[in-house]
């Protein structure tokens, strides 16, 4: 008997994902069996916790397991397991709404598997966007869902149809205790047998390939012959029995030598939900006072939600191999996000909460030990002959590796000596702090950069032109993090980080300083009053205006003071919601290139009229002047308009 049935029509985005992944082309449709399963051993790992925590839920754990059934006549396969199982309400926002980040995304890459010129593999979009239970309907017509929610008596049913934009939802008296859900297959197709989900091989093949290290035995019935009697009363029957099909090894528990990288991977893709193979694999084992085991990945390829809020970061944590959280983030810092894996701890409590964890001592000991193995496996890597793989790490999560600069004191230095950098060195190539500074001529006592939002937009930069005379090497640092941890880091080796955009530079030897202190001291006499008037006529935007020596074919530059934000940096914490007062930056000069000095001429030939404010064309020039060094920085001027109006009349007056 069944009540309180409902039809109920899905989220208008989730039909329309449905509709994509049915009719789109894909080149692995084995991917829904892989993902019914891992959604079935969560819940009995789920069940198993809930049994340890919750004394008071009666439920038969000496059992768990999950079970494939196949019926051939009617072409139905059964994925069916006893745990944790579902409520109505949880049916209802888990499979018939889709309410997730990333499904424009997703959207757009299911659009582009449908034309036939792309090559898009299922498994990458599934396990990448976490849509397992919706890959049924590749090959199914119709799926059923039945479940019930340990320590419930009702349970629920769940029904819909390929292309339909409904599901049925109904309350039924009784149901076994987990779920069971129910693929009424496609027809068969008669000339491609290697997808028949009705068939013994295909099923053992897919659970062997992506499921054989699940910790719960994956059964299924199965027909054996065997033979009875000897000579002339011999014959054959056929029985059926239920066989495991998966080894339920831990591969964390089991030596490195004795696994193979075929284990090692599909374990990777298990617990990170994620379809490239790992980058380096890192084992680690700590023995006595307390004791546990961890198996961590580097995985080759960044996630396409690496750098948003919804991105799920940390490991999975077990205790005794009994499973109890996803993400724990208490085990893993945020700049480390990206590491995968699992650890199992001898000494914890099982029913060891969030809370509980950021209070933990054990918790926090075993954080310090795996953040220090896994930097100190990225040295390694940056270190190999082979740079292949720490080229490929750096590339995909050197951004979100900087970003522990800011906050991981304790790890700062490591952290340093395994980044690397563009610098004005080479237009391909990298380079550590550590290359760097072995290049240093002697006297230099400063790591020089530069922050901008391109490469171009850096080596075009006014502020590079004394360095580029002088053949001095500056970083490029082009990520935003980059305005951030360098304000905050004060040095490398001894040499402490100095912006060519930011105070004084001062490039030159004693004998150079000598040579031109005589020249210095005169352009400073020629130039103060021409100066003075400048910072006057442009005191809204300018806090001073001096010469310099770090031009050699721009008339000027705009530099901040040592501590100031720079305009990049001011720009992002405007993004973010944050009011932040503008900062005037200073106006330097260069004192040997035609504009300035025509000015300086200009203004010295009609000073008491430019002072009284009677020559606007001074004025003008100014503003000019001002706005080409803001353009020149890639900056954004308050009044383009006005600029382009000014420049437009001067053209004008020059044909």
């Amino acid at each position: 008997m069944t009540e309180h049935v409902e039809q109920l029509e899905f989220q208008a985005e989730t039909h329309q994902l449905l509709e994509l992944m049915i009719h789109s082309v894909y080149s692995n449709k084995d991917t829904f069996l892989r993902e019914l399963i891992s959604n079935s051993s969560d819940a009995l790992d789920k069940l198993r916790l809930e049994s340890f925590r919750d004394k008071d839920l009666h439920v038969d754990t000496s059992d768990l397991h999950i079970e494939l059934e196949v019926d051939k006549d009617n072409r139905i396969l059964t994925v069916r397991d006893n745990g944790i199982g579902m409520s109505r309400a949880e049916v209802v926002d888990l499979i018939g709404t889709l309410a997730k980040s990333g499904t424009a995304e997703l959207r757009k890459k299911l659009n582009e598997a449908k034309s036939a010129a792309a090559n898009i593999d299922s498994a990458e979009l599934i396990g990448q966007f976490g849509i397992g239970f919706y890959s049924t309907f590749m090959v199914a017509d119709k799926v059923t869902l039945t479940t019930r929610r340990a320590g419930e008596t009702e349970g629920t049913r769940w029904e819909s149809a390929a292309g339909s934009s409904t599901y049925t939802i109904e309350t039924l008296d009784t149901a076994p205790q987990g779920t069971a859900v129910s693929l009424h297959l496609k027809p068969a197709d008669e000339e491609d047998h290697l997808f028949d989900y009705t068939q013994e091989w295909k099923l053992r093949e897919i659970v062997k390939k992506y499921s054989d290290f699940i910790a719960w035995p994956i059964r299924m019935q199965v027909e054996r012959t065997v033979t009875e009697g000897e000579g002339e009363e011999k014959s054959e029957k056929t029985i059926v029995e239920d066989q495991t099909l998966n080894s339920m090894k831990a591969l964390w528990t089991r030596p490195k030598s004795e696994v193979s990288d075929e284990e090692y991977k599909e374990f990777y893709k298990h617990v990170s939900h994620a379809w490239d193979d790992p980058l380096e694999i890192i084992p680690l084992k700590a023995e006595g006072t307390f004791e546990y085991q961890a198996l961590l990945f580097l995985p080759s390829q960044a996630p396409f939600d690496l750098f948003t809020r919804e991105h799920k970061r940390g490991v999975q944590l077990y205790v005794k191999r009994v499973f109890i959280m996803d993400n724990c983030e208490e085990l893993m810092p945020e700049y480390l996000r990206f590491v995968k894996g699992v650890v199992d701890a001898q000494d914890l409590s099982l029913n060891v909460s969030r809370e509980i964890l950021q209070q933990d001592r054990q918790i926090q000991m075993i954080r310090k030990r795996l953040v220090k193995k896994v930097l100190s496996t990225v040295k390694d890597l940056q270190g190999a002959e082979d740079q292949t793989k720490y080229q490929t790490f750096w590339k995909e999560f050197g951004r979100v590796l900087k970003e522990g600069l800011l906050g991981d004191f304790d790890n700062r230095e490591t952290i340093l000596q395994v980044c690397s950098f563009a610098s004005t060195n080479s237009e391909t190539e990298l380079t550590t702090l550590a290359q760097y500074v072995e290049r240093m001529p002697e006297g230099q006592d400063a790591l020089y950069y530069m922050t901008g939002e391109s490469r171009q937009q850096v080596e075009s930069s006014p502020h590079m032109e004394a360095f580029k005379a002088k053949g001095r090497e500056v970083l490029i640092l082009t990520d935003p993090v980059d305005e951030m941890w360098v304000g905050s880091v004060p040095e490398f080796d001894g040499k402490a980080f100095t912006s060519i955009a930011k105070g004084e530079v001062d490039l030159e030897s004693e004998e150079e300083k000598k040579a031109s202190e005589a020249l210095r001291e005169q352009q400073d006499k020629d130039f103060a009053e021409v100066l003075t008037w400048l910072g006057k006529t442009l005191d809204d935007s300018v806090k001073e205006v001096r010469l310099t020596n770090r031009l050699t074919t721009s008339p000027a530059c705009l530099v901040g003071d040592v501590f100031d934000f720079t305009p990049m940096l001011e720009r992002m914490y405007r993004a973010s919601g944050q009011l932040m007062p503008e900062t005037k930056r200073i106006l330097e000069l260069n004192p040997t290139h035609p504009l300035v000095t025509g000015l300086r001429d200009a203004y010295d030939t009609r000073k008491d009229d430019a002072d009284a404010g009677k020559v606007p064309e001074l004025t003008e020039t100014a503003e000019l002047l001002y706005g080409t060094a803001v353009l020149a920085e890639g900056g954004e001027l308050k009044d383009p308009a006005r600029f382009a109006h000014i420049l437009t009349d001067r053209l004008t007056r020059t044909l």
